[in-house]
């Protein structure tokens, strides 16, 4: 498949793979050789990864991964943070919604700045933040030093997210080798979810929930010491100018959102205060989507969205990550409600779900390389629908937990098929320059999701829990399963509407 490397207005430096050659245009890097030109050449690309890219995945790799855990490996924690900080327990939930607000208000802010100002340079600046952020959170004492070091925290999920997604892009030719690294980046993201309730638990009852926080400062070190070996910066070749009303009108409008869907979660859809944040966000938008049209450099040029592949393949991005991550919400109550499993019990019952995570990454490139990235949609949703489906069928016989972990292996098997379709789809056919906006836009529409997903199945199950008159364990049961057939339907939905209006992307 050829690549936009051509038309790019950057000097990307990325692995010496897809360096040109100095000897000339005769011996130039596998990327810039169409398949009509050289086939050869191409498969040979699609097969061998540098020494240098390995190592350059391999810290992408860990701080994704790093930050996907950070989603959730404080939530078995909240209690004891409660209790020792000082939280109250109506206010303990903005631990959470402190970091979800700034790692989706500002991803596509930072995502342009990261095309602006080097890409490289914003991930390596998110790092420190990460590592400064986890310090300080670990040696919190009262409520106010702990929220801020979750923002501190979400802003720099922001800031690496999109900028390492792009350094990755950038560092693979279109084709076998950015599918393959796509899928490990997926199946590694959605299983750091899963895995931080799990090394939340063992960590709070082992140690203390402060090395949840303790254990990204590591982390952080060593990628800020490799990564500048491993990573080359992409700069802009020519002068270019942040849209910064754009970035103002986007910025505020995302984090109405955020805060109406969280919002809602905690108290209701029809609080005054939830309808004025999502009215306040609708707004936003709006005038947004005005000066996105009159800009001279827009922060997201609407012409992109006219793209099958962006628009649609976002929608299923948003989807995928809404259905995943509310049903772990859902059978979380499942297993302690219904079942009474321990927080930690119930976070090691999704290790197997972590597992399927982890296989659906791996087998997502082969599926699409096979069968294109739209099929590859489709038919993940279809499959991740009927493993989800099939668990209206739990109760409350302990035997249930069988079922629970089949169906939750498959449906993450399926689940990271449509993920990494997700990310093929809205990333391809566009230049290097535009790179750091499209998966900005791709990692807002992941933080959404995840954002989204479990206000919109509490209110589910919250509304069946009413109608049940009651909150034993047959009313949570009730609720449980009225949700999770919502969950099924809208991956059907899903997979319905790719199938019609995502235009066909071509098999790399």
């Amino acid at each position: 498949m050829p690549t936009t490397n051509k038309t790019s207005n950057y000097d990307v430096g990325t692995s010496e793979s897809a360096r040109p050659s100095e000897s000339g245009p005769t011996e130039s890097a596998p990327t810039q050789i169409t398949a009509a030109q050289d086939t050869t050449a191409q498969d040979t690309t699609a097969i061998a990864m540098t020494t240098r890219q390995r190592l350059a995945l391999l810290v992408l790799l860990t701080a994704g991964f790093t930050l996907a855990v950070d989603f959730s490996i404080l939530n078995v924690a909240l209690p004891a943070i409660g209790s020792d900080v000082g939280f109250s327990l109506e206010n303990l939930q903005w631990v959470a919604t402190a970091f979800a607000l700034c790692a989706a208000g500002f991803t596509l802010l930072f995502g342009r700045v990261a095309d602006l100002a080097g890409r490289r340079k914003i991930f390596l600046m998110g790092m420190a933040l990460l590592g400064a952020a986890s310090l300080a959170g670990g040696l919190a004492g009262d409520p106010a030093v702990l929220l801020l070091a979750r923002v501190g925290q979400g802003i720099a999920t922001a800031m690496v997210v999109p900028a390492a997604l792009s350094l990755l892009l950038v560092s693979f030719p279109e084709g076998h080798l950015r599918d393959k690294a796509l899928g490990l980046n997926g199946s590694l993201m959605a299983a750091g979810f899963t895995t931080g309730a799990i090394l939340g638990g063992l960590l709070t009852d082992l140690l203390s929930w402060r090395w949840a926080f303790f254990i990204n400062v590591p982390v952080a070190v060593a990628v800020l010491l490799i990564a500048p070996v491993v990573l080359a910066e992409s700069r802009p070749a020519s002068k270019l100018r942040l849209d910064v009303p754009g970035a103002i009108t986007v910025t505020l409008g995302l984090l109405s959102l955020v805060f109406g869907l969280t919002h809602a979660a905690e108290h209701s859809w029809t609080h005054p205060l939830t309808l004025g944040a999502l009215a306040a966000a609708v707004v936003l938008f709006t005038v947004f989507a005005r000066v996105e049209r009159r800009a001279p450099h827009p922060l997201v040029p609407l012409g992109i969205l006219k793209r099958s592949n962006v628009a649609w393949g976002n929608v299923a991005g948003v989807l995928a990550f809404v259905t995943e991550t509310s049903l772990v919400f859902l059978l979380t109550l499942y297993l302690q409600q219904v079942l009474g499993y321990t927080p930690l019990g119930a976070g090691l019952a999704f290790a197997v779900l972590g597992l399927g995570t982890v296989l659906g990454g791996l087998l997502g490139p082969k599926i699409i390389t096979r069968m294109g990235s739209k099929n590859a949609i489709v038919y993940g949703f279809l499959v991740q629908a009927a493993a989800t489906g099939a668990l209206i069928w739990l109760s409350s016989d302990p035997g249930s937990i069988i079922l629970l972990l089949v169906a939750t292996f498959i449906g993450g098997v399926a689940n990271l098929v449509v993920i990494v379709g997700f990310m093929v789809t809205a990333t391809s056919g566009l230049p290097d320059a535009d790179q750091g906006m499209a998966t900005g836009l791709a990692t807002m529409s992941q933080q959404i999701g995840i954002t989204m997903g479990i206000p919109v199945m509490s209110a589910v199950f919250t509304a069946q829990l009413l109608a049940a008159g009651g909150s034993d364990g047959s009313a949570v049961m009730s609720g449980v399963t009225v949700a999770i057939a919502v969950n099924a339907a809208i991956c059907l939905a899903a997979a319905t509407a790719v199938a019609v209006f995502l235009k066909k992307q071509r098999v790399a």
